[in-house]
């Protein structure tokens, strides 16, 4: 098993969960966050004034998905979530020890 946590753009999210409910992901949580890359934030002009943008507004996607599913899942944020511009995101991975579903009790593979 598997732990995804995806960044992407707050307006990709729509595109993001449909591509993974076809990709078979059948749950996910959507945290909003702020951050920054490479890109080192922005500049912006409001009302004359010119300010820095450190921070970004981003969405982050953290599913727990099996290890079949783990090429599926990772083919379908990136196919959705990108726009080919600077500050598209990241996924990350990582190995998931054991899930256990708390009303059932059911353990690993069971509990997705």
């Amino acid at each position: 098993m598997k732990w995804i946590t995806a960044i992407i753009k707050p307006f990709t999210l729509d595109d993001v969960r449909e591509a993974l409910g076809e990709a078979g992901v059948q749950g996910m949580t959507v945290t909003e966050v702020k951050g920054f890359g490479r890109q080192r934030g922005h500049t912006e002009l409001y009302r004359g004034a010119e300010y820095v943008v450190d921070f970004l507004p981003k969405l982050k996607i953290e599913l727990a998905v099996s290890d079949e599913q783990v090429e599926l899942a990772i083919e379908a944020i990136t196919k959705a979530a990108r726009t080919g511009k600077v500050g598209d995101g990241k996924i990350f991975v990582s190995e998931l020890e054991q899930v256990i579903r708390i009303r059932t009790q059911e353990v690993d593979a069971d509990a997705l």
